[in-house]
């Protein structure tokens, strides 16, 4: 008899299309599914799921404690997320232990940047957890350019915003093709990083990709420094081609 196991299942960047055969199949028979999202808000993994959940399933919303609140840097992140994760295992463990599986929906690929990533670490060794691959927010925003992010030999770096200035500069002279996440107020830092690389005339920005609302401009053309949590720059490869 399979014991009870907790699933964290990609559903993609946006569009429920782009769900996996294997994700839709685990959602729509799923009797507990569990999703983060912040306070007030219907959760974005959620909102991808809308329409497929079973009659009767039971939802575990997966209250963020803080967002932009506190600094990154500042210990009481660490120390407030650390509780907020051991708290959502207690929770989805309590499930497991009375005999039903969890399915944790997770944006794009609960593997790459994902807060699911907290949680398996700890569940690991206490109850089953598979994890179900999703196509990332990176690949709909490279798909959404109209351009491959990469040819031939090109090395493809992913590049956090939330770097430092001289770190972030170091990081833009590694590859040469590159994908810088989680903008949001970095934005203006990343401007500067990337004329200073010589790379701004190169940069596409990227805002809701497979979603509605898509928006794809050069960066170069972007007139102000706002840039949602769904929003990523790409600088695309130029490498070996026939």
């Amino acid at each position: 008899m399979t014991r009870p196991t907790v699933y964290g299942v990609g559903v993609g960047p946006g569009d429920p299309d782009l769900m996996s055969v294997r994700a839709a199949r685990l959602v729509g028979a799923a009797k507990v599914v569990a999703y983060f999202r912040k306070a007030g808000r219907a959760g974005h993994a959620r909102t991808i799921v809308e329409g497929l959940l079973a009659d009767g399933v039971v939802e575990e919303p997966l209250d963020y404690p803080v967002t932009t609140e506190i600094p990154l840097d500042d210990p009481a992140y660490a120390s407030t997320l650390r509780s907020f994760y051991e708290d959502c295992v207690a929770r989805l463990s309590a499930h497991v232990a009375q005999g039903r599986d969890v399915v944790v929906l997770c944006e794009g690929d609960p593997f790459l940047y994902g807060s699911f990533m907290h949680l398996y670490h700890r569940l690991l060794g206490d109850v089953p957890v598979v994890v179900v691959p999703g196509i990332s927010g990176m690949a709909a925003c490279w798909t959404a350019s109209g351009t491959p992010i990469t040819y031939g030999d090109d090395v493809l770096c992913v590049v956090p915003a939330t770097l430092n200035a001289t770190r972030l500069a170091e990081a833009l002279k590694t590859g040469d093709a590159f994908v810088i996440m989680k903008l949001g107020r970095n934005l203006p830092k990343v401007r500067r990083s990337l004329e200073a690389a010589g790379l701004l005339d190169r940069a596409v920005y990227v805002e809701r990709g497979a979603m509605a609302g898509e928006t794809v401009m050069r960066l170069a053309d972007k007139p102000d420094d706002a840039a949602p949590y769904f929003s990523m720059i790409l600088v695309h490869g130029q490498g070996r081609r026939p």
